[in-house]
Protein backbone atom coordinates (compact mmCIF):
# COMPACT_ATOMS: atom_id res chain seq x y z
CA UNK A 1 0.00 0.00 0.00
CA UNK A 2 1.48 3.27 -0.63
CA UNK A 3 1.82 5.63 2.83
CA UNK A 4 0.23 8.65 0.86
CA UNK A 5 -2.75 8.00 2.74
CA UNK A 6 -3.36 11.90 2.44
CA UNK A 7 -3.38 12.32 -0.90
CA UNK A 8 -5.08 9.66 -2.08
CA UNK A 9 -6.94 10.10 -5.85
CA UNK A 10 -4.81 13.42 -6.56
CA UNK A 11 -2.71 12.93 -9.48
CA UNK A 12 0.04 14.80 -11.54
CA UNK A 13 -0.18 13.33 -15.07
CA UNK A 14 -1.68 10.61 -14.03
CA UNK A 15 1.23 10.38 -11.25
CA UNK A 16 0.77 11.04 -7.07
CA UNK A 17 0.67 14.53 -6.46
CA UNK A 18 3.94 14.52 -4.16
CA UNK A 19 5.95 13.62 -7.10
CA UNK A 20 5.45 17.56 -7.90
CA UNK A 21 7.55 18.51 -5.01
CA UNK A 22 9.97 16.04 -5.13
CA UNK A 23 10.64 16.80 -8.64
CA UNK A 24 11.27 20.20 -7.67
CA UNK A 25 13.65 19.93 -4.44
CA UNK A 26 15.52 17.32 -6.50
CA UNK A 27 15.45 20.04 -9.48
CA UNK A 28 17.03 23.06 -7.39
CA UNK A 29 19.35 20.24 -5.79
CA UNK A 30 20.85 19.30 -8.41
CA UNK A 31 21.17 22.84 -10.19
CA UNK A 32 23.55 23.81 -7.03
CA UNK A 33 24.96 20.51 -7.23
CA UNK A 34 26.31 20.48 -10.86
CA UNK A 35 26.49 24.31 -11.30
CA UNK A 36 29.63 23.78 -8.56
CA UNK A 37 30.87 20.62 -9.60
CA UNK A 38 31.33 21.84 -13.11
CA UNK A 39 33.59 24.95 -12.44
CA UNK A 40 35.13 22.88 -9.16
CA UNK A 41 37.50 20.81 -11.23
CA UNK A 42 38.72 24.38 -13.24
CA UNK A 43 39.26 26.13 -9.64
CA UNK A 44 41.76 23.75 -8.17
CA UNK A 45 44.25 23.35 -10.82
CA UNK A 46 43.42 26.77 -12.96
CA UNK A 47 46.57 28.92 -11.97
CA UNK A 48 45.68 31.89 -9.15
CA UNK A 49 46.26 34.47 -11.66
CA UNK A 50 43.40 33.09 -13.32
CA UNK A 51 40.93 32.53 -9.82
CA UNK A 52 42.11 28.97 -9.01
CA UNK A 53 44.55 27.31 -6.92
CA UNK A 54 46.75 26.10 -8.87
CA UNK A 55 46.78 22.31 -8.06
CA UNK A 56 48.51 19.54 -10.56
CA UNK A 57 45.44 19.52 -12.99
CA UNK A 58 45.89 15.14 -12.67
CA UNK A 59 45.10 15.34 -8.73
CA UNK A 60 42.74 17.90 -9.33
CA UNK A 61 40.70 15.42 -11.57
CA UNK A 62 40.99 12.91 -9.32
CA UNK A 63 39.69 14.79 -6.47
CA UNK A 64 36.61 15.56 -8.27
CA UNK A 65 36.27 12.20 -9.23
CA UNK A 66 37.15 11.25 -5.31
CA UNK A 67 34.33 13.54 -4.09
CA UNK A 68 31.45 13.11 -6.34
CA UNK A 69 32.05 9.32 -4.82
CA UNK A 70 31.92 10.63 -1.36
CA UNK A 71 28.86 12.50 -1.79
CA UNK A 72 27.31 9.07 -2.78
CA UNK A 73 28.61 6.84 0.00
CA UNK A 74 27.41 9.75 2.35
CA UNK A 75 23.59 8.27 1.24
CA UNK A 76 24.76 5.79 3.92
CA UNK A 77 24.34 8.11 6.82
CA UNK A 78 21.68 9.71 5.04
CA UNK A 79 19.65 6.39 4.96
CA UNK A 80 20.27 5.52 8.19
CA UNK A 81 19.34 8.57 9.97
CA UNK A 82 16.01 8.85 7.87
CA UNK A 83 15.48 5.05 8.88
CA UNK A 84 16.57 5.13 12.20
CA UNK A 85 15.44 9.00 13.80
CA UNK A 86 13.24 10.79 11.71
CA UNK A 87 12.02 9.75 8.59
CA UNK A 88 12.62 10.73 5.02
CA UNK A 89 10.38 13.62 4.73
CA UNK A 90 12.59 15.59 7.58
CA UNK A 91 15.80 14.13 6.48
CA UNK A 92 15.53 15.76 2.78
CA UNK A 93 14.53 18.97 4.21
CA UNK A 94 17.72 18.78 6.91
CA UNK A 95 20.00 17.60 4.08
CA UNK A 96 18.63 20.63 1.56
CA UNK A 97 19.38 23.16 4.51
CA UNK A 98 23.27 21.73 5.02
CA UNK A 99 23.93 21.53 0.85
CA UNK A 100 22.89 25.20 1.18
CA UNK A 101 25.46 25.90 3.99
CA UNK A 102 27.95 23.81 1.92
CA UNK A 103 27.43 26.27 -0.93
CA UNK A 104 27.41 29.50 0.88
CA UNK A 105 31.11 27.99 2.53
CA UNK A 106 32.48 28.10 -0.94
CA UNK A 107 30.91 31.31 -1.95
CA UNK A 108 32.73 32.81 0.99
CA UNK A 109 35.41 31.35 2.55
CA UNK A 110 38.51 31.95 -0.15
CA UNK A 111 41.44 29.18 -0.26
CA UNK A 112 41.39 25.21 0.58
CA UNK A 113 39.64 25.94 3.80
CA UNK A 114 36.85 26.98 1.84
CA UNK A 115 37.03 23.69 -0.16
CA UNK A 116 37.18 21.34 2.59
CA UNK A 117 34.29 22.91 4.88
CA UNK A 118 32.07 23.70 1.32
CA UNK A 119 32.46 20.01 0.25
CA UNK A 120 32.31 18.48 3.25
CA UNK A 121 28.85 20.11 4.30
CA UNK A 122 27.70 19.37 0.49
CA UNK A 123 28.71 15.92 0.59
CA UNK A 124 26.74 15.11 3.95
CA UNK A 125 23.71 17.00 2.91
CA UNK A 126 23.44 15.61 -0.98
CA UNK A 127 23.90 12.53 0.58
CA UNK A 128 20.98 12.88 2.61
CA UNK A 129 18.83 14.58 0.33
CA UNK A 130 19.33 12.54 -2.49
CA UNK A 131 18.49 8.79 -1.33
CA UNK A 132 15.93 9.87 1.03
CA UNK A 133 13.93 11.83 -1.78
CA UNK A 134 14.09 9.10 -4.49
CA UNK A 135 12.81 6.36 -1.86
CA UNK A 136 10.00 8.65 -0.61
CA UNK A 137 8.86 8.72 -4.33
CA UNK A 138 8.74 5.00 -4.31
CA UNK A 139 6.73 5.23 -1.40
CA UNK A 140 3.78 6.78 -3.51
CA UNK A 141 3.43 4.00 -5.94
CA UNK A 142 2.28 0.52 -4.42
CA UNK A 143 4.40 -2.21 -4.89
CA UNK A 144 4.55 -3.41 -8.81
CA UNK A 145 2.27 -0.30 -9.91
CA UNK A 146 3.34 0.07 -13.43
CA UNK A 147 3.56 3.73 -12.97
CA UNK A 148 6.54 3.36 -11.00
CA UNK A 149 9.18 3.68 -14.16
CA UNK A 150 7.14 6.25 -15.86
CA UNK A 151 7.22 8.65 -12.22
CA UNK A 152 10.70 7.91 -11.66
CA UNK A 153 11.17 9.20 -15.78
CA UNK A 154 9.53 11.96 -15.02
CA UNK A 155 11.51 12.46 -11.84
CA UNK A 156 14.57 12.43 -13.78
CA UNK A 157 13.54 15.18 -15.98
CA UNK A 158 13.35 17.30 -12.67
CA UNK A 159 17.16 16.23 -11.83
CA UNK A 160 18.38 16.66 -15.78
CA UNK A 161 16.42 20.31 -15.70
CA UNK A 162 18.63 21.60 -12.84
CA UNK A 163 21.61 19.81 -14.23
CA UNK A 164 21.09 21.89 -17.78
CA UNK A 165 20.86 25.40 -16.19
CA UNK A 166 23.15 24.86 -13.35
CA UNK A 167 26.54 24.56 -15.45
CA UNK A 168 24.97 27.40 -17.65
CA UNK A 169 24.99 29.89 -14.61
CA UNK A 170 27.59 29.43 -13.40
CA UNK A 171 29.74 28.96 -16.05
CA UNK A 172 29.01 32.86 -16.56
CA UNK A 173 29.00 33.71 -13.40
CA UNK A 174 32.60 32.36 -13.03
CA UNK A 175 34.17 34.04 -16.15
CA UNK A 176 32.43 37.76 -15.24
CA UNK A 177 32.79 37.49 -11.82
CA UNK A 178 35.40 34.27 -10.62
CA UNK A 179 34.34 31.37 -8.98
CA UNK A 180 32.66 31.99 -5.62
CA UNK A 181 30.22 33.88 -7.68
CA UNK A 182 29.62 30.63 -9.09
CA UNK A 183 29.16 29.19 -6.18
CA UNK A 184 27.00 31.58 -4.56
CA UNK A 185 25.05 30.77 -7.29
CA UNK A 186 24.88 27.57 -6.20
CA UNK A 187 23.37 28.46 -2.60
CA UNK A 188 20.58 30.74 -4.19
CA UNK A 189 19.51 27.92 -5.58
CA UNK A 190 18.90 25.15 -3.15
CA UNK A 191 17.29 27.95 -1.28
CA UNK A 192 14.89 28.67 -3.89
CA UNK A 193 14.40 24.73 -3.36
CA UNK A 194 13.51 24.50 0.29
CA UNK A 195 11.29 27.20 -0.30
CA UNK A 196 9.19 25.26 -2.59
CA UNK A 197 9.31 22.19 -0.60
CA UNK A 198 8.14 23.59 2.48
CA UNK A 199 5.74 25.43 0.47
CA UNK A 200 4.12 22.40 -0.66
CA UNK A 201 4.91 19.74 1.83
CA UNK A 202 1.25 18.82 2.33
CA UNK A 203 1.52 16.97 -1.00
CA UNK A 204 3.04 14.32 0.51
CA UNK A 205 1.10 13.57 2.77
CA UNK A 206 1.96 11.17 5.20
CA UNK A 207 4.44 9.74 3.11
CA UNK A 208 8.33 8.97 5.58
CA UNK A 209 6.95 11.15 8.02
CA UNK A 210 8.00 8.39 10.98
CA UNK A 211 11.09 6.49 10.50
CA UNK A 212 10.82 2.93 9.44
CA UNK A 213 12.72 1.02 11.79
CA UNK A 214 12.90 3.57 15.20
CA UNK A 215 16.46 3.61 16.85
CA UNK A 216 15.63 2.53 20.54
CA UNK A 217 16.62 5.43 23.26
CA UNK A 218 19.08 3.39 25.33
CA UNK A 219 20.75 3.25 21.91
CA UNK A 220 21.34 6.84 21.81
CA UNK A 221 24.20 7.47 23.42
CA UNK A 222 25.72 4.13 22.48
CA UNK A 223 25.69 5.51 18.82
CA UNK A 224 26.77 9.06 19.36
CA UNK A 225 30.11 7.64 20.85
CA UNK A 226 30.60 5.42 17.68
CA UNK A 227 29.96 8.93 16.19
CA UNK A 228 32.40 10.72 17.76
CA UNK A 229 35.11 8.02 17.46
CA UNK A 230 33.95 7.94 13.99
CA UNK A 231 34.91 11.96 13.70
CA UNK A 232 38.26 11.23 15.65
CA UNK A 233 39.84 8.95 13.31
CA UNK A 234 38.74 11.04 10.43
CA UNK A 235 40.74 13.93 11.94
CA UNK A 236 43.96 11.77 12.54
CA UNK A 237 44.27 10.30 9.41
CA UNK A 238 44.44 13.00 7.07
CA UNK A 239 46.20 15.15 10.03
CA UNK A 240 49.08 12.32 10.38
CA UNK A 241 49.15 12.14 6.20
CA UNK A 242 47.72 8.93 5.94
CA UNK A 243 44.95 10.37 3.44
CA UNK A 244 45.96 12.95 0.94
CA UNK A 245 45.19 14.95 -1.74
CA UNK A 246 46.88 12.57 -4.02
CA UNK A 247 45.93 9.06 -2.95
CA UNK A 248 42.08 10.28 -1.85
CA UNK A 249 40.70 8.41 -4.78
CA UNK A 250 42.35 4.77 -3.62
CA UNK A 251 41.22 5.25 -0.13
CA UNK A 252 37.41 6.61 -1.70
CA UNK A 253 37.07 3.27 -3.49
CA UNK A 254 38.46 1.13 -0.87
CA UNK A 255 35.88 2.79 1.74
CA UNK A 256 33.06 2.15 -1.16
CA UNK A 257 33.57 -1.54 -1.84
CA UNK A 258 33.62 -2.20 2.22
CA UNK A 259 30.60 -0.02 2.95
CA UNK A 260 29.03 -1.69 -0.08
CA UNK A 261 30.05 -5.42 0.81
CA UNK A 262 28.77 -4.70 4.36
CA UNK A 263 25.06 -3.75 3.05
CA UNK A 264 24.74 -6.35 0.94
CA UNK A 265 25.75 -8.66 4.05
CA UNK A 266 23.18 -7.18 6.15
CA UNK A 267 20.58 -6.88 4.08
CA UNK A 268 20.93 -10.40 3.34
CA UNK A 269 20.88 -11.87 7.10
CA UNK A 270 18.80 -9.40 8.59
CA UNK A 271 15.96 -10.59 10.97
CA UNK A 272 14.08 -8.55 9.57
CA UNK A 273 14.34 -9.15 5.64
CA UNK A 274 12.15 -12.38 4.37
CA UNK A 275 13.52 -14.74 2.38
CA UNK A 276 11.19 -13.04 -0.66
CA UNK A 277 13.10 -9.80 -0.02
CA UNK A 278 16.46 -11.28 0.26
CA UNK A 279 15.73 -13.11 -3.26
CA UNK A 280 15.24 -9.44 -4.49
CA UNK A 281 18.21 -8.42 -2.49
CA UNK A 282 20.30 -10.91 -4.27
CA UNK A 283 18.83 -9.90 -7.95
CA UNK A 284 20.01 -6.34 -6.91
CA UNK A 285 23.91 -7.56 -6.94
CA UNK A 286 24.64 -8.11 -10.89
CA UNK A 287 22.42 -4.92 -11.41
CA UNK A 288 24.66 -2.99 -8.75
CA UNK A 289 27.72 -4.12 -10.68
CA UNK A 290 26.35 -2.69 -14.20
CA UNK A 291 25.55 0.18 -12.32
CA UNK A 292 29.13 0.58 -11.51
CA UNK A 293 30.62 0.03 -15.02
CA UNK A 294 27.77 2.86 -16.25
CA UNK A 295 28.73 5.76 -13.84
CA UNK A 296 32.53 4.78 -14.64
CA UNK A 297 32.48 6.34 -17.96
CA UNK A 298 29.26 8.42 -17.74
CA UNK A 299 30.84 10.51 -14.53
CA UNK A 300 33.52 11.15 -16.60
CA UNK A 301 31.75 14.27 -17.91
CA UNK A 302 33.12 15.97 -14.80
CA UNK A 303 36.82 14.58 -15.08
CA UNK A 304 38.27 13.35 -18.27
CA UNK A 305 35.42 15.29 -20.32
CA UNK A 306 36.18 18.38 -18.28
CA UNK A 307 39.79 18.54 -19.64
CA UNK A 308 38.96 17.14 -23.06
CA UNK A 309 36.43 20.41 -23.08
CA UNK A 310 38.76 23.04 -22.16
CA UNK A 311 41.67 21.66 -24.26
CA UNK A 312 40.22 19.86 -26.98
CA UNK A 313 37.13 21.32 -27.77
CA UNK A 314 36.16 24.21 -30.27
CA UNK A 315 33.50 26.48 -28.36
CA UNK A 316 33.13 28.47 -30.74
CA UNK A 317 30.06 29.68 -31.43
CA UNK A 318 28.86 32.49 -33.76
CA UNK A 319 32.47 34.64 -32.84
CA UNK A 320 31.88 33.91 -29.14
CA UNK A 321 33.15 31.62 -26.55
CA UNK A 322 31.15 29.51 -24.35
CA UNK A 323 32.22 28.43 -21.35
CA UNK A 324 34.52 25.13 -21.43
CA UNK A 325 32.38 24.09 -18.03
CA UNK A 326 29.23 24.02 -20.56
CA UNK A 327 30.07 20.45 -21.09
CA UNK A 328 27.92 19.67 -17.83
CA UNK A 329 24.35 21.34 -20.13
CA UNK A 330 24.87 19.18 -23.19
CA UNK A 331 23.51 15.99 -22.06
CA UNK A 332 20.88 16.87 -19.63
CA UNK A 333 19.75 18.85 -23.15
CA UNK A 334 19.24 15.92 -24.51
CA UNK A 335 17.48 14.17 -20.90
CA UNK A 336 15.09 17.18 -21.00
CA UNK A 337 13.95 16.19 -24.77
CA UNK A 338 13.98 12.95 -24.58
CA UNK A 339 12.56 12.45 -20.74
CA UNK A 340 9.17 12.65 -21.61
CA UNK A 341 8.94 10.57 -23.98
CA UNK A 342 10.92 7.83 -22.04
CA UNK A 343 7.94 8.40 -19.36
CA UNK A 344 5.23 8.15 -22.30
CA UNK A 345 6.49 4.67 -23.84
CA UNK A 346 7.25 2.49 -20.62
CA UNK A 347 3.44 3.96 -19.05
CA UNK A 348 2.20 2.98 -22.44
CA UNK A 349 4.09 -0.41 -22.59
CA UNK A 350 3.55 -1.21 -18.51
CA UNK A 351 4.46 -5.34 -18.21
CA UNK A 352 4.97 -5.40 -22.20
CA UNK A 353 8.18 -2.98 -21.38
CA UNK A 354 11.97 -5.07 -21.89
CA UNK A 355 12.50 -6.28 -18.08
CA UNK A 356 14.98 -4.03 -15.56
CA UNK A 357 17.62 -6.30 -16.20
CA UNK A 358 17.55 -5.78 -20.18
CA UNK A 359 17.34 -2.15 -19.85
CA UNK A 360 20.59 -2.15 -17.46
CA UNK A 361 22.18 -4.20 -20.24
CA UNK A 362 21.09 -1.49 -23.01
CA UNK A 363 22.15 1.00 -20.74
CA UNK A 364 25.75 0.11 -20.31
CA UNK A 365 26.27 -1.07 -23.88
CA UNK A 366 25.03 2.13 -24.91
CA UNK A 367 27.48 4.12 -22.80
CA UNK A 368 30.30 1.56 -24.52
CA UNK A 369 29.23 2.64 -27.80
CA UNK A 370 29.22 6.38 -26.64
CA UNK A 371 32.67 6.44 -25.78
CA UNK A 372 33.77 4.68 -28.88
CA UNK A 373 32.09 7.47 -30.95
CA UNK A 374 35.14 9.50 -29.59
CA UNK A 375 37.87 7.17 -31.38
CA UNK A 376 37.40 8.96 -34.82
CA UNK A 377 38.09 12.18 -32.97
CA UNK A 378 41.30 11.21 -31.73
CA UNK A 379 44.65 11.93 -33.36
CA UNK A 380 44.34 16.02 -33.88
CA UNK A 381 45.92 18.29 -31.83
CA UNK A 382 44.72 21.61 -29.62
CA UNK A 383 41.01 22.71 -30.13
CA UNK A 384 40.22 21.32 -32.61
CA UNK A 385 37.09 19.00 -31.59
CA UNK A 386 33.85 20.43 -33.17
CA UNK A 387 31.16 21.20 -30.19
CA UNK A 388 28.01 19.98 -32.60
CA UNK A 389 30.19 16.36 -33.04
CA UNK A 390 30.52 15.83 -29.14
CA UNK A 391 26.73 17.38 -28.73
CA UNK A 392 25.73 14.37 -31.05
CA UNK A 393 27.89 11.70 -28.86
CA UNK A 394 26.01 13.28 -25.73
CA UNK A 395 22.39 12.25 -27.54
CA UNK A 396 23.85 8.79 -27.00
CA UNK A 397 24.68 9.77 -23.25
CA UNK A 398 21.21 10.55 -22.74
CA UNK A 399 19.76 7.06 -24.30
CA UNK A 400 21.46 5.47 -22.10
CA UNK A 401 21.22 6.99 -19.13
CA UNK A 402 17.46 6.62 -19.70
CA UNK A 403 18.10 3.33 -19.91
CA UNK A 404 19.60 2.59 -16.93
CA UNK A 405 19.57 5.60 -14.22
CA UNK A 406 15.72 6.03 -13.55
CA UNK A 407 15.48 2.79 -13.85
CA UNK A 408 17.72 2.00 -11.45
CA UNK A 409 16.14 3.95 -9.25
CA UNK A 410 12.66 2.85 -9.54
CA UNK A 411 13.63 -0.77 -9.34
CA UNK A 412 15.52 0.22 -6.07
CA UNK A 413 12.42 1.23 -4.22
CA UNK A 414 10.62 -1.86 -5.64
CA UNK A 415 13.01 -4.40 -4.59
CA UNK A 416 13.87 -2.64 -1.39
CA UNK A 417 13.05 -4.80 1.77
CA UNK A 418 10.16 -2.86 3.59
CA UNK A 419 12.43 -1.86 6.82
CA UNK A 420 15.41 -0.60 5.01
CA UNK A 421 13.81 1.24 2.14
CA UNK A 422 15.66 4.10 2.79
CA UNK A 423 18.83 2.55 3.03
CA UNK A 424 18.81 0.01 0.24
CA UNK A 425 18.64 3.71 -1.95
CA UNK A 426 21.65 4.34 0.01
CA UNK A 427 23.06 0.60 -1.39
CA UNK A 428 21.94 2.01 -4.37
CA UNK A 429 23.42 4.96 -4.54
CA UNK A 430 26.92 3.01 -3.49
CA UNK A 431 27.40 1.81 -6.83
CA UNK A 432 26.50 5.71 -8.45
CA UNK A 433 29.33 5.99 -5.65
CA UNK A 434 32.28 3.85 -6.91
CA UNK A 435 31.60 4.75 -10.57
CA UNK A 436 32.08 8.05 -9.91
CA UNK A 437 35.44 7.38 -7.74
CA UNK A 438 36.43 4.92 -11.01
CA UNK A 439 35.71 8.07 -13.21
CA UNK A 440 38.56 10.03 -11.10
CA UNK A 441 41.15 7.13 -11.28
CA UNK A 442 40.65 5.98 -14.65
CA UNK A 443 41.09 9.75 -15.25
CA UNK A 444 44.70 9.29 -14.65
CA UNK A 445 45.46 7.01 -17.60
CA UNK A 446 43.99 9.64 -20.10
CA UNK A 447 46.18 12.15 -22.23
CA UNK A 448 45.43 13.80 -25.41
CA UNK A 449 48.14 11.74 -26.92
CA UNK A 450 46.75 8.38 -25.92
CA UNK A 451 42.75 9.03 -27.02
CA UNK A 452 42.47 6.50 -29.46
CA UNK A 453 43.30 3.78 -26.91
CA UNK A 454 41.73 5.28 -23.79
CA UNK A 455 37.84 5.56 -25.60
CA UNK A 456 38.31 2.37 -27.49
CA UNK A 457 39.41 0.27 -24.77
CA UNK A 458 36.72 1.92 -21.78
CA UNK A 459 33.95 1.78 -24.78
CA UNK A 460 34.68 -2.09 -25.19
CA UNK A 461 34.67 -3.07 -21.63
CA UNK A 462 31.36 -1.51 -21.15
CA UNK A 463 29.79 -3.58 -24.15
CA UNK A 464 30.97 -6.40 -22.92
CA UNK A 465 29.88 -5.65 -19.53
CA UNK A 466 26.30 -5.19 -21.04
CA UNK A 467 26.35 -8.61 -22.97
CA UNK A 468 27.10 -10.15 -19.81
CA UNK A 469 24.46 -8.47 -18.18
CA UNK A 470 21.84 -9.60 -20.42
CA UNK A 471 23.08 -13.14 -20.48
CA UNK A 472 22.48 -12.88 -16.73
CA UNK A 473 18.86 -11.47 -17.56
CA UNK A 474 16.95 -14.44 -16.92
CA UNK A 475 18.47 -15.37 -13.80
CA UNK A 476 18.19 -12.24 -12.27
CA UNK A 477 14.26 -11.71 -13.64
CA UNK A 478 14.09 -14.64 -11.71
CA UNK A 479 15.22 -13.68 -8.18
CA UNK A 480 13.36 -10.43 -8.55
CA UNK A 481 10.41 -12.65 -7.76
CA UNK A 482 7.81 -10.30 -9.25
CA UNK A 483 9.29 -7.28 -9.56
CA UNK A 484 9.18 -6.23 -13.55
Amino acid sequence: MSEATDVVGRTFFGHPIGLVNLFGVELWERFSFYGMLTILGYYLYYSATDGGLGMDQDVAIGLVGSYGGLVYLSTIIGGWVSDRLVGMERTVFYGGVVVMAGHIALALIPGLTGVGVGLVLVALGAGALKSNASALLGTLYPRGDPRVDGGFTLFYFGINLGAFVGPLLTGLLQEEWGFHAGFGAAAVGMALGLIQYVAFRRNLGTAGRAPTDPLPRRAYGPVAGMAAAAILVIVLVVVTGLVTVDNLPDVTTALIVVAAAAYFAVLLTHRRVSPLERSRVRAFLPLFLANVVFWALFQQIFTVLAVYSDERMDWNIFGWTAPSNWIGSVEPVWIITLSPLFALLWTRLGERAPSTPRKFALGVAGMGVAFLLFVPLAGTTGRSVPALAVLFIMAVFAVSELLISPIGLAVSTQLAPEHFRAQMMALYFLSLALGTTLSGVLARFYSPDDEFAYFGITGLVAIAAGAVIAALSPWITRYMSGVH
